[in-house]
């Protein structure tokens, strides 16, 4: 019977804390106990399974694709946000404002983010990010070239100046095109001292946030000029590209793909974003998901915040660990 004393003080206990939600110092008065061997009885409860937790996912969230996608690609955290329907404008804008609100909620004071400001689904995450009073970044750096068709280099330029502005940062800018013409002219443009000055920021960077592209460009990025010829594409997707990250192609594995296109991009390797202690990707949606699946197997994000019928594909059809 000693046992059976035991565990109905222990209930007793658990029954003060967690259901008439008292102190552990006042329940230690009442009860004429040390608060030690209160918190040890709370312990305990647990222990012997008279205190146990359930979390109840809210609806609308999806927690059981977040825990698989945690678990078959190695994330430290998933995002899966609802979505209405399997099309690309509503995927980017509900993916916008998930992670619009894990970056004002995780922000660490003087973070430096980078960014990649060719992304669509990265400018809905800034149009739902609300001013920042605390908790602000040191600097915001363009991790991909911004220079290229005037008419839509501005959304690039914008899209890092505001991110700057809400997060209290200093802007950093890329003011360089994203391909260069050719290596030759690629090394040039590296010798201008702004241009150096922000990419020597790239080592820096604590949060890195990036798209994740298929082969085909997105429209953004098509319209900015910033992209590669339908032949060059085509070498890319022979040599087994997917998709790619700030147009670092790589394949389903995950490997980087090797081709001379790579020597004229002006921005952050693959290499350089997997020394980044955080990076975010943001994408989803049916024409990216073997893309989503080559950058998880990189190895080189940190979290993923997708929709729903992507992470379902994603597991469905993925890799497993």
């Amino acid at each position: 019977m000693s046992r059976l004393n035991e565990l109905r003080m222990i209930a007793r206990v658990a029954q003060m804390y967690y259901v008439e939600k008292q102190r552990q110092a006042d329940i230690a008065k009442h009860l004429r106990m040390s608060q030690a061997t209160v918190s040890r009885m709370l312990k305990k409860a647990q222990e012997e399974q008279i205190v146990r937790t359930t979390v109840v996912a809210p609806s609308g969230t999806y927690a059981e694709l977040e825990a698989g996608l945690r678990e078959r690609f190695g994330l430290s955290e998933a995002i899966v946000v609802e979505c209405s329907e399997d099309r690309d404008g509503a995927i980017m804008a509900r993916i916008g404002e998930a992670a619009a609100h894990f970056l004002e909620a995780t922000l660490q004071p003087d973070e430096i983010i980078g960014v990649s400001s060719w992304s669509e689904t990265i400018l809905r995450m800034v149009d739902n990010i609300h001013p920042m009073k605390s908790g602000k970044a040191k600097y915001v750096v363009q991790t991909l070239g911004g220079m290229g068709d005037p008419a839509v280099q501005t959304h690039a330029n914008q899209l890092t100046t505001r991110l700057a502005r809400l997060t209290g940062a200093e802007a950093h800018l890329l003011s360089a095109p994203g391909v260069a013409q050719s290596r030759e002219a690629k090394l040039v443009l590296l010798g201008d001292p702004y241009v150096r000055e922000t990419m020597d920021l790239f080592s820096k960077i604590t949060l890195a946030i990036v798209g994740i592209g298929a082969i085909e460009p997105s429209s953004m990025l098509a319209r900015s000029g910033n992209v590669f010829s339908s032949r060059e594409l085509s070498d890319v997707t022979d040599a087994g590209g997917v998709g790619d990250i700030s147009l670092r192609f790589f394949d389903s594995s995950g490997d980087p793909v090797r081709t001379p296109l790579d020597e004229r991009v002006i921005g952050m390797s693959l290499e350089e974003l997997s020394n980044v202690e955080r990076v975010i990707g943001l994408a989803g949606g049916q024409s990216k998901t073997e893309a989503i699946r080559g950058a998880l197997q990189a190895g080189v994000l940190d979290l993923l915040v997708t929709d729903k019928f992507t992470a379902a594909r994603l597991l469905r059809n993925g890799p497993e660990s």
